[in-house]
C-alpha cells in the first residue's frame, strides 16, 4: 500500500480513508519502473517452464500409475472418526483464506488512515504485503476455478468406480471439480507468498501446505495428481504476481540476475507502536 507522508491535516477520517484505499489500489496498476524488470521476468518465464513441465510430468504419471491405488487405501468418504481431519482441511479453503486476508487489510486502512507520517508509512509497508499475499491466493485460485471446469475430471468414486480418467469436460458441478485441488492451490500460494516475504517462515508455511494437501487425500477429495497440480497452479501464481509487485517496486527489489528479494518489512515492535498510537486518545 502507498505511503502518505504528507497528509491534509484539515481533510476528515472519511476524505483519510479513501485517500489510502485509493492510492493502495492505484500502486498495483501502474506503469512497471524497476530497470531490471526484463531480467526478473526471464527469470520468472524460465523458472514457471521448467516447473509446469516437471509438475505435468509428475501429474500424468501420478494419474497412470498411482491415483487408482491411493484412493482405495483411504478411509471410506464420510468416516466418522475423520472429524478432525475435515476441521483442518477447512484451514485451506480459498474463501477462507481470503477473506482473513481480505479483513486484515481492511484493518490495516482503518488503521492507516488515523495515522500521520512516518506511523502511516510503515503501517502500510506491511498493507503493501498483504496486498501481494491476497493477490496471490486470488489469482491462483481464479486460474484454478477455470481450470476445473475446462478439464471436468471426476472425484474419487464419483460414478462408482475408482476410476482416475473419469472425464467431463465443461461439465461445471463439484462432483466433477477434481483437477486441480483448490485446497492445494489456497495453501501453496499462501506458502510461497508468505515465504517470499519472510524466508525464514518456509519451514513451516510448506509443512501447512502439505499438511492441508494431505487431508484432501485422506477426506478422498482429490486424487493425488490433483493435489499435485493444485501445489503447482499455486506457486505459479504466486510466482507471477510478486514479479507484478517487484516491477513496481512494491514489497520486493530486483538484484542484477533477475532475482527477486523481499525488502526489509516492518518490525514487529515498531507495528506494536502504531497499533498503540492508532488506538490511543
Amino acid at each position: 500500500m502507498p505511503s502518505l507522508t504528507s497528509p491534509d491535516l484539515r481533510s476528515g477520517y472519511p476524505a483519510q480513508l479513501l485517500t489510502v484505499s485509493g492510492r493502495a489500489l492505484a500502486q498495483l496498476v501502474r506503469t512497471p519502473s524497476h530497470s531490471r524488470r526484463a531480467e526478473a521476468a526471464r527469470k520468472l518465464a524460465r523458472h514457471s517452464l521448467w516447473l509446469s513441465a516437471a509438475g505435468a510430468a509428475l501429474v500424468i504419471a501420478l494419474m497412470v500409475a498411482f491415483d487408482q491405488t491411493e484412493i482405495q487405501l483411504m478411509p471410506a468418504r464420510g468416516t466418522p472418526s475423520l472429524w478432525p481431519i475435515r476441521i483442518l482441511t477447512d484451514f485451506g479453503k480459498d474463501e477462507y483464506v481470503l477473506s482473513a486476508l481480505g479483513a486484515a487489510l481492511v484493518i490495516v486502512a482503518l488503521f492507516a488512515a488515523r495515522l500521520r507520517d512516518t506511523r502511516r508509512t510503515l503501517l502500510l509497508g506491511l498493507g503493501t504485503r498483504l496486498q501481494y499475499l491476497f493477490l496471490s491466493v486470488a489469482l491462483s485460485a481464479l486460474v484454478g476455478e477455470v481450470l476445473k471446469y475446462v478439464i471436468g475430471r471426476g472425484r474419487p468414486f464419483v460414478g462408482g468406480t475408482a476410476n482416475p480418467f473419469n472425464f467431463v469436460p465443461f461439465e461445471g458441478t463439484g462432483a466433477h471439480a477434481s483437477l486441480p485441488s483448490g485446497h492445494a492451490i489456497a495453501a501453496f500460494a499462501l506458502a510461497f507468498a508468505v515465504s517470499a516475504l519472510w524466508p525464514r517462515l518456509r519451514v513451516f508455511m510448506f509443512t501447512y501446505a502439505i499438511v492441508i494437501l494431505l487431508t484432501r487425500l485422506v477426506l478422498l477429495a482429490h486424487h493425488p495428481s490433483d493435489v499435485v497440480a493444485g501445489a503447482l497452479v499455486g506457486m505459479v501464481g504466486a510466482m507471477a504476481v510478486r514479479y507484478w509487485f517487484a516491477a513496481r517496486r512494491l514489497g520486493f527489489a530486483i538484484r542484477a540476475d533477475g532475482t527477486i528479494v523481499p525488502l526489509a518489512g516492518p518490525v514487529s515492535t515498531r507495528l506494536k507502536r502504531v497499533a498503540h498510537g492508532a488506538s490511543a486518545p
